[in-house]
């Protein structure tokens, strides 16, 4: 009976000693990690210098539609003032290399990096990768840092802790905690996303700065924050993994050297998957085979579903293009594909994107142009991919987003920057010269009315009737 209850009393103890044993990873202080930590975080500002022309005659407007307002605007004094930015960014090598965002620093003509609220130095850039928002600076001073290493982001999970430190408002060497709240984010931001979602607090001015596990390595690359108005506790980090490929290669080269695979894909959905046969939706659907690509030399075709590459399986459309971007060009690959029913394997030898016609094509594509729209005196610019996407439109969405109005434009009252104009007189408006065509045939009208539809900043479709002279 004694060994009953000692066997009893022993079995309670051991349950009610596990969760407190189970507890012990939550933090009680993160005070010495970030003592260890904010040496090796950096505030970067940037500066760069902006013209304005400005009115010669001050305090005196001309009057709406004078030929002296445009004429006045065009020659009126030049005015130079410096736009400054503010960032954050990190120290990965003791001789002073950091790295930050590329919208931190780009067209930058000055960049100053502050080390530990301390020190300043001025920077260069190494290079730097528009395409997943990565750039690496060069501190110009013989002196030696401390820097941070890099984690294995893929082992980071939903749930574990993390901190951010970094620059927010310009208030340097904050520090913020929270927790991995998802993985694998898209928001359209960048062409490769694959983002860390947390909750730690993440502002303005944090762009570039690190976020680190409790080990104190760097698994994430702070980059953007869901609204306008500042943190609402959901923040993106580009995971380290898919960063120090980008940065490795900026150190080395100076540019970045991507897997091309030379297709245009699109998602598997449950229709297609149904018909193909597929089982359930998974893997990257081929619409189309750029000519002379690795692709097209290898013999996959429009329609094939590519399901494996390099070993690796593809659950949804999305992470073929990540994981392409990251292997090594020139790699012979196996790419495993579902073509009529059934699997098929294609060796391909990778090729370079930034070198394929198919990138310098979508390159002139994402060029965006404004054009000043005279009678309605609204700048506009033709509605691209990338604003389709960001702002989830639907792919055949046609349009022209506007860019600025001035004030005595007839639409000043009516319509935001940024809105999109759909249709005009009822047509579907598809370039700048459509919609000239159409203000054009209104002014040769009696009525002199044109009616608009837009969507506004916020994608809601509105109809907007205005008065031409």
């Amino acid at each position: 009976m004694n060994k009953i209850r000692t066997i009893v009393y022993t079995l309670i103890f051991i349950l009610s000693y596990y969760p407190i044993s189970n507890s012990q990873n939550i933090p009680g202080s993160f005070a010495d990690l970030a003592e260890k930590l904010m040496p090796s975080v950096v505030n970067i500002s940037s500066t760069q210098t902006v013209v304005t022309k400005s009115n010669p005659f001050p305090g005196f407007e001309f009057p709406p539609g004078s030929p002296f307002e445009d004429m006045f605007r065009e020659f009126g004094t030049p005015q130079e003032r410096q736009s400054s930015a503010l960032g954050s960014g990190f120290i990965i090598d003791e001789k002073g290399i950091v790295v930050t965002n590329n919208h931190v620093i780009d067209g930058a003509e000055d960049i100053v990096v502050q080390v530990n609220g301390e020190k300043k130095f001025k920077a260069k850039v190494i290079g730097a990768d528009p395409l997943s928002d990565i750039a690496v600076l060069q501190m110009e001073t013989n002196e030696k840092f401390t820097p941070v290493k890099f984690g294995d982001s893929d082992k980071a999970r939903i749930g574990d802790w993390v901190i951010a430190i970094g620059n927010p408002f310009g208030l340097g060497g904050t520090v913020t905690s929270g927790i991995i709240s998802a993985r694998n984010r898209s928001i359209g931001l960048t062409r490769y996303e694959d983002f860390i979602q947390t909750d730690a607090s993440i502002n303005q001015g944090n762009s570039g700065g690190p976020l680190f596990n409790m080990d104190g390595d760097v698994i994430g690359i702070n980059t953007a924050i869901l609204g306008r108005s500042g943190n609402v506790g959901i923040g993106f980090s580009i995971p380290s993994n898919s960063a120090k490929i980008v940065i490795d290669q900026l150190i080395e080269f100076g540019e970045t050297k991507r897997g091309w695979l030379g297709v245009r894909i699109q998602d598997v959905t449950k229709e297609i998957a149904d018909v193909e046969e597929l089982g359930k939706p998974r893997g990257a659907l081929v619409a189309s085979v750029a000519q002379n690509s690795p692709s097209d030399k290898a013999g996959v075709k429009a329609g094939d579903i590519i399901l494996e590459f390099d070993g690796e399986k593809i659950n949804e459309m999305k992470e073929l293009p990540i994981i392409v971007a990251r292997t090594e060009v020139g790699k012979k690959v196996k790419v495993k594909i579902w073509r009529n029913k059934k699997e098929i394997i294609k060796n391909i030898t990778l090729g370079r994107l930034e070198t394929s016609e198919d990138f310098k094509v979508a390159e002139k594509e994402t060029k965006k142009i404004d054009t000043q729209i005279d009678d309605l005196k609204i700048t506009v610019r033709k509605l691209s991919k990338e604003d389709i996407k960001s702002r989830s439109l639907p792919n055949q969405t046609t349009g022209l987003v506007v860019t600025s109005i001035e004030k005595n434009s007839p639409l000043f009252n009516s319509i935001e920057i940024n809105s999109i104009i759909l249709e005009a007189q009822k047509k579907k408006i598809k370039s700048v010269e459509d919609l000239k065509q159409v203000v054009k045939d209104v002014l040769k009208s009696n009525q002199k009315t044109i009616l608009l539809v837009i969507l506004n900043s916020q994608n809601q479709r509105r109809y907007i009737g205005i008065k031409l002279d």
